[in-house]
C-alpha cells in the first residue's frame, strides 16, 4: 500500500495554520532528539526540548481554529506538542507495562520531515554526494564478484537524480536575476552580490562544481570504467548469467551502460549552460554597478533616468516634457551619435544591379591619376593656410576662440592651419587651452592659439 494513503486529512493543516513556522522548528526540535535516541521518546523529554526551543526563540503562538479556552490554558511547550499529535504529524503510543507516554514519528510524517531540513540546510550538497554514489558504485560493480544489475541501476537513478540537482540550479538562476532590479543603491546591490550570489550559489553549488573541480575529477574515471565494461565481452556475460540465476529480470547490461553514459553527456551540457548563465549574471551585476555608481554622471544613465521620468508622467505633462527635452538636449554627442543609423531605406533592386554594373566597369587608376585626384581634392595651399593665420592675428597672436562669424571655410582652414603646425617646417605652433570647448555658430572647437615660431 502506497504510504501516501496512511496520511490524515488534518495533517495537510500544518501548511495552513498561523503558526506553521513554529510547528516546523518543533518538529525539526523533536527529530533531532528522535535521531540520538536508543528506544522511544518520552512525552516529558519532548515537553523538554520544545521548552528549550521557547526559551531560546520566545515563541509567540497564536490561537487555532480548533483549540478551546481549556487548551488555551496550557504552556506553550504543551499546546504545540498536542497539536502535532492531533493533527497526525506525531503519534502517541501508551506503555501500560512501565506507565509511560511514548512519542513516535510516523514514516509519512519523517518523509516530510527530511524536507524541511534540505529547506533550511545544506550541509552538503546533493551535486557531491550523487557523483561519488555514482563513481563508487560503478568501481563496485566492476570489481566486486557478488554484484548484479541492482548495483547498476543504483548508479543511473543517481546520475539522474545528479541531472536532476544540475538543472534545479540552472533554473533557479533567475531569481538572483530578479534581485538585480530591487537593488537601489550600490551598497545594496554590492551586499546582494556578495552575500546572495556569491555565498548561496557559487560557494554552494557553483564552487563544487568548478573551483573544487569534484565533478571533473570523477568524471574521466567514470567513463574510463564504463567503456572497459563495455569491450569486456566475458566479463558481461558471467553478469548476465549471475543475474539470471539470482532471480533477477535479464536486463541488457549494455543499455544500462548506456544509459549511465549518456546521463555524463547530459550533465557536461547543463554544466555547459550554468557556466552561460554565471557569465551573464556577473556581466549584468557589473553593468548594474556601473549604472548605480554613475547614474547621475554619466550620459546614457541621465537618459535612462529621464525615460523612466517621463513614463511616470501622464500624456499631457509628458508631451511638455518631451518637447522642453528636444530643445534641451544636444544630439550631437559622441556617446549619443553611432555610425549605425536606426533605420536605413531599403534600395530597389533596378539601383543595386545599375550600382554593380557601375562596379564593374569602373577600371583601376594608374599612377599618374591617383597623384592627379589628390592635388585636386587639395582645396586651400600652404600660402592660403599662412594669409587665414596672418589675417587675424593680433600682434603675435591668433587667438581661435575670438574668431566671429565662422563659416564652413574658415572652419576649413581652421582644421588645416592646426594640421600645418604640427609640422616641423611650419611658421607658426598651436598652444591648445585647457579650458571648455568653444561655441562658434555651428561649430564647436577647442580654444586653440597660433603664435609665430622663432627662427632656430
Amino acid at each position: 500500500m502506497q504510504l501516501r494513503f496512511e496520511i490524515p486529512d488534518t495533517f495537510w493543516s500544518l501548511f495552513r495554520s498561523v503558526n506553521r513556522e513554529i510547528y516546523m522548528e518543533a518538529l525539526l526540535c523533536i527529530n533531532q532528539e528522535y535521531e540520538y535516541s536508543n528506544y522511544f521518546l518520552t512525552r516529558e523529554l519532548c515537553l523538554q526540548v520544545l521548552a528549550d526551543m521557547n526559551a531560546r526563540n520566545r515563541i509567540r503562538l497564536q490561537r487555532e481554529e480548533s483549540e478551546t479556552d481549556y487548551d488555551m490554558l496550557e504552556t506553550p511547550a504543551s499546546r504545540v506538542l498536542n497539536w502535532l499529535i492531533h493533527s497526525g504529524w506525531l503519534k502517541q503510543i501508551d506503555d501500560f507495562s512501565s506507565m509511560t507516554t511514548n512519542i513516535v514519528i510516523p514514516d509519512y510524517s519523517a518523509v516530510m520531515i527530511r524536507a524541511f531540513e534540505r529547506l533550511t540546510s545544506e550541509d552538503m550538497e546533493e551535486t557531491e554526494i550523487y557523483i561519488q554514489n555514482v563513481y563508487a558504485t560503478l568501481y563496485s560493480f566492476r570489481n566486486d564478484p557478488r554484484a548484479n544489475l541492482n548495483m547498476l541501476r543504483t548508479a543511473l537513478v543517481n546520475t539522474r537524480r545528479l541531472n536532476k540537482a544540475l538543472q534545479d540550479m540552472l533554473h533557479n538562476m533567475d531569481r538572483f536575476f530578479g534581485r538585480l532590479l530591487e537593488k537601489e543603491s550600490y551598497g545594496e546591490l554590492l551586499q546582494e552580490h556578495l552575500e546572495g550570489y556569491v555565498e548561496g550559489a557559487v560557494s554552494r553549488k557553483y564552487h563544487i562544481l568548478k573551483t573544487s573541480d569534484n565533478f571533473y575529477i570523477y568524471k574521466t574515471d567514470i567513463k574510463k570504467c564504463l567503456s572497459d565494461m563495455r569491450e569486456d565481452d566475458e566479463w558481461i556475460e558471467k553478469i548476465q548469467e549471475r543475474s539470471e540465476a539470482a532471480g533477477d529480470n535479464r536486463e541488457d547490461v549494455l543499455e544500462l551502460l548506456d544509459l549511465i553514459e549518456r546521463g555524463f553527456d547530459d550533465i557536461e551540457h547543463r554544466i555547459a549552460n550554468i557556466d552561460k548563465e554565471h557569465s551573464k549574471y556577473i556581466r549584468a551585476t557589473v553593468t548594474r554597478l556601473n549604472y548605480l555608481l554613475n547614474g547621475e554622471n554619466d550620459t546614457k544613465g541621465l537618459i535612462v533616468q529621464l525615460l523612466n521620468l517621463m513614463s511616470a508622467a501622464d500624456s499631457d505633462r509628458r508631451a511638455e516634457m518631451i518637447k522642453a527635452a528636444g530643445t534641451k538636449l544636444n544630439l550631437s554627442h559622441l556617446e549619443i551619435l553611432s555610425e549605425k543609423s536606426l533605420y536605413k531605406r531599403r534600395r530597389s533592386r533596378r539601383d543595386f544591379i545599375s550600382r554593380m554594373e557601375a562596379e564593374r566597369e569602373t577600371e583601376d587608376l594608374g599612377r599618374e591619376e591617383v597623384l592627379k585626384m589628390n592635388r585636386i581634392q587639395v582645396k586651400y595651399s600652404r600660402a592660403e593656410i599662412e594669409e587665414f593665420i596672418q589675417s587675424h592675428m593680433v600682434g603675435d597672436v591668433m587667438d581661435a576662440g575670438k574668431l566671429e562669424d565662422m563659416s564652413e571655410d574658415d572652419f576649413e582652414k581652421l582644421i588645416l592651419a592646426y594640421d600645418y603646425s604640427t609640422r616641423r617646417n611650419s611658421r607658426y605652433a598651436a598652444v591648445e587651452e585647457e579650458s571648455e570647448m568653444v561655441e562658434n555658430g555651428r561649430f564647436r572647437y577647442p580654444d586653440l592659439r597660433f603664435i609665430q615660431r622663432r627662427p632656430e
